[in-house]
């Protein structure tokens, strides 16, 4: 590794908006790699973009030009790539912020002079609504102990606005690799696996209570949107059928009880927001999706299923009948207001 971090930023028709998140990323300093992947852009001039980056700091950007696979393929490409110790996705149309990057680089500079160094670090960061000119921050400094390096044994209550987002970790980028992570391609929402999957191999953490990244929401083909969603519940449903397959939750839970917990949580969560937007798309295909992947869930591990359908999340999900998909989207959209999601 002769870098401190590799920078992934999996770039698709963004040459509107890729200059300003890759302009954030250089002011890291020369020890840094900056990862442009040209996931087959067509529509614009992203792929001269990436070369011109790449060409005006040889030492410092890559550009990998690929067939289109998707925000996943994006990640895993960087993953192959990646010279640096430690790794994190950038979204072309998010960016970090400067003085927190100087403040998490310096930190990261410091581990990679130990012998073993930190496994995952987490920092915070903040919804841009461009909308409203708003912004709401998220941090964790009610769930990690800040200023030292730490287990999971140490880690407090999540709140339901509070997941781990691909947005808040730093991952060392070989835990990556023997991890065997691999997102699939062609699929939105995988992000929910990148944050997943890795967690149990995790041994050692560190907390940063800085605002390092800057979460751009606004558009309206963006894949958070809701009604783009609701389109899209077909992948929602295949990336929490891969969360189910990727780990024995309960059995984690047995050996590490809060790491456990978490995992738990987060895959109660995916479960509720797949069976809520099946039913806000209200269709035979959809609802049946739904269905399928709770019976999936129950043939896989019923007493994981007994724990995720009956939790107080996912009841109001799986009440019966019209009133009770029509309570559901109700509460989902409360949610919203409450947390400001996106």
């Amino acid at each position: 590794m002769d870098k401190i971090i590799t920078f992934a930023v999996p770039c698709y028709n963004s040459a509107d908006y890729m200059d300003h998140c890759v302009e954030t990323l250089l002011k890291g300093g020369e020890d840094i790699e900056i990862i442009l992947v040209d996931d087959g852009s067509t529509k614009d001039a992203t792929p001269e973009k990436c070369d011109a980056w790449a060409a005006k700091y040889p030492d410092i950007i890559r550009a990998i030009h690929q067939e289109n696979g998707g925000h996943g393929e994006g990640v895993n490409q960087g993953i192959r790539n990646a010279r640096g110790l430690y790794y994190k996705v950038v979204d072309s149309d998010d960016w970090l912020d400067e003085e927190a990057l100087h403040t998490v680089m310096e930190q990261l500079r410091q581990f990679a002079h130990m012998p073993a160094p930190v496994d995952m670090v987490v920092a915070n960061y903040v919804y841009e609504h461009v909308e409203d000119n708003t912004r709401k921050p998220v941090n964790y400094k009610n769930v990690f102990p800040t200023g030292r390096i730490f287990t999971w044994d140490e880690i407090r209550h999540f709140r339901t606005s509070q997941y781990l987002l691909m947005h808040s970790v730093i991952y060392r980028t070989q835990l990556l690799r023997d991890c065997g992570l691999e997102l699939p391609k062609h699929t939105f929402y995988v992000d929910n696996i990148f944050v997943y999957q890795p967690l149990p191999y995790v041994k050692t953490i560190y907390y940063l209570n800085v605002d390092l990244y800057r979460y751009f929401i606004g558009r309206s083909d963006q894949s958070v949107n809701e009604s783009v969603m609701a389109g899209r519940i077909d992948q929602q449903v295949r990336v929490t059928r891969l969360m189910i397959e990727a780990h024995d939750v309960l059995a984690i839970k047995a050996s590490q009880p809060r790491l456990g917990r978490y995992m738990l949580n987060y895959l109660s969560m995916m479960m509720t927001i797949s069976s809520i937007f099946a039913v806000i798309a209200n269709t035979p295909e959809s609802l049946g999706m739904r269905t399928e992947l709770w019976e999936y869930l129950r043939q896989k591990d019923a007493a994981l299923y007994r724990r995720c359908r009956y939790r107080a999340t996912n009841a109001a999900t799986n009440i019966p009948g019209y009133q009770g998909r029509k309570l559901s989207v109700s509460l989902y959209r409360m949610a919203r207001k409450i947390y400001k999601f996106n």
